[in-house]
């Protein structure tokens, strides 16, 4: 009895020898706790900013995020925008600030003036945002840490040109920001 007892003692100890450095391994790469480690950093940070003054994060074209914006007139006047996207998501308002690729949002521009930072795919642009004439309505994708997305030294994005031709008057009111974004129906 005392040598099952004594065996049975040595065998417990030679698993957890053997196990404890998995588990060690384990907690380190975040296994241990269902993938909860932050997403490392990915691409590299250029010198170079847009417009806005915010560095380009350059990956490669290969598998690289994308984007297509699709505008067309809805039946009040305004204008529904809807992006396709590719190897690319919207992160949910509050992420932590860090570049994850594939993930970030969509800041939404009128003729070179952001009107949104999009959490979705698709955006109501209400018809007094843009006055009679041509105008370029831009989607351009940003990582979460507030970094542009690009390939090649230049941002992701996409730009679709829109023609108010309608001859009402109506009040034009310039393009302000919009932080959130909801779907449209």
């Amino acid at each position: 009895m005392s040598w099952k007892k004594w065996t049975r003692g040595r065998l417990t100890a030679l698993v957890v020898c053997v196990l404890l450095p998995w588990g060690a391994a384990a907690c380190a790469t975040g296994e241990a706790h269902e993938g909860a480690v932050p997403p490392s950093p990915v691409g590299s940070v250029l010198d170079s900013t847009d417009e806005a003054g915010r560095n380009l994060r350059e990956v490669p074209a290969k598998n690289a995020p994308g984007v297509a914006v699709e505008v067309a007139p809805d039946s009040a006047g305004g204008w529904d925008v809807r992006l396709r996207l590719r190897h690319f998501r919207c992160s949910a308002p509050g992420t932590r600030p860090a570049a994850a690729l594939g993930r970030g949002l969509v800041h939404l521009y009128v003729d070179g003036h952001r009107v949104a930072r999009l959490h979705t795919p698709s955006y109501h642009l209400a018809a007094d945002r843009v006055p009679h004439g041509t105008h370029q309505i831009t989607a351009r994708l940003y990582a979460d840490d507030g970094t542009v997305w690009a390939v090649h030294g230049k941002p992701i994005e996409s730009t679709a040109d829109i023609t108010v031709s309608d001859a009402e008057t109506r009040p034009h009111r310039p393009p302000s920001e919009t932080t959130l974004a909801t779907p449209t129906a």
